[in-house]
């Protein structure tokens, strides 16, 4: 198993490792100036993924997956993300004792003058109060605008569990690996550029989480609640009163498990399923 495999997931919950939010923004430079690059520079990136996606789509084997394996690789040591249930992200607003909620970068660029939800929260163990306005100025307004608000755990639970029942998965992300700086809340409607690239692309940008959905027939009425509200479709409507679920198709993030008044969907560690053990 490679270094990324065994350090920053592929079976670990490397986002409940507190060493992982360590890093003090106000002293490390390298890291805030990625972050500012990062922001200020997104919709130049956005631009060159694009590009760089359809030039991938009508290059030949093993040209495409010679270049697609170097891109996957490059965004492993700096910037990836996993689904994470809402149980594991409320372990980390745990270690976490700086939330501030920002914009959605993604859903900004990719749907220009959208008023989405203010739902990615940006978490560290110490203060980030100079990084924040340095990283966002000139961004709509700036961190002075609404959206940029600190959060207490019991707000940004609750915030997540908002975003949960509008059908969005909960994901981690690196800002310099292993070093984690915040949790997004994504679905492909809603314009986000990394489940795009990762799912429509086949560029991996995230990575699957590290556990799986289970569906129990003898719970399940069939009702198709859960359907629309998987981010990634691995739900789906067969008949009048059924439902089945794609695990090779899952993610894991959880998000089906809202939307089921019966309570017939449940989690369970991917490593541990036969069917799907090691399909990341």
């Amino acid at each position: 198993m490679c270094t990324f495999c065994v350090k920053h997931g592929e079976g670990k919950r490397w986002y409940l490792n507190a060493a992982n939010y360590a890093a003090d923004l106000e002293s490390d430079l390298g890291r805030r100036r990625f972050m500012v690059g990062f922001v200020q520079g997104f919709e130049k990136s956005r631009k060159s993924i694009r590009a760089g996606l359809g030039a991938l789509r009508v290059l030949p084997e093993p040209i495409k997956g010679w270049l697609t394996a170097r891109a996957e690789a490059a965004q492993q040591a700096e910037h990836f993300g996993q689904p994470v249930p809402i149980e594991d992200c409320e372990k980390v607003l745990a270690i976490a004792t700086q939330v501030t909620r920002l914009p959605c970068v993604c859903r900004g660029a990719m749907r220009p003058g959208s008023n989405a939800e203010s739902c990615c929260l940006v978490m560290t163990v110490a203060p980030h109060d100079t990084v924040v306005p340095e990283v966002f100025a000139g961004y709509r307004g700036g961190p002075e605008a609404e959206g940029f608000e600190k959060l207490t755990r019991e707000q940004a639970l609750a915030l997540l569990r908002r975003c949960e029942e509008a059908g969005l998965a909960h994901t981690a992300w690196t800002f310099q690996t292993p070093f984690i700086a915040a949790i997004c809340n994504c679905d492909l409607p809603s314009g986000c550029l990394a489940m795009s690239t990762t799912l429509r692309g086949g560029v991996k940008v995230m990575w699957k989480g590290e556990d799986v959905a289970r569906l129990d027939a003898g719970r399940c009425t069939g009702c198709g609640q859960c359907v629309p509200a998987c981010p990634f479709g691995a739900l789906r409507s067969a008949g009048k009163q059924e439902v089945r679920l794609d695990r090779q198709g899952c993610w894991g993030c959880g998000t089906c498990r809202a939307h089921c008044a019966r309570g017939a969907l449940a989690l369970e560690p991917r490593e541990a399923a036969p069917d799907v053990a090691g399909r990341w």
